[in-house]
């Protein structure tokens, strides 16, 4: 495992398509943004594959998500 110390608003590039910004520090708590493509499942660890099933989307495939949230896109 590599350990990384970042300051807030500080970057972590994993591969070329993923950024982990340290978006607020506060106390013990640690608030970051992830920046991924759409087909990069982005799960915290306690919503393990066994919570969720199986779901497997084609790379075209597009979500409704402005939709969903009624935003216009």
């Amino acid at each position: 495992m590599l350990v990384l110390s970042r300051k807030q608003n500080e970057r972590i590039r994993v591969g070329e398509s993923v950024v982990v910004t340290v978006v607020r520090v506060s106390g013990d708590k640690v608030r970051i943004g992830i920046e991924a493509p759409a087909n990069v499942r982005v799960l915290r660890d306690e919503l393990g594959d066994e919570m969720l099933g199986s779901v497997t989307l084609e790379d075209s495939a597009e979500l409704p998500i402005p939709r969903l949230l009624g935003v216009a896109s």
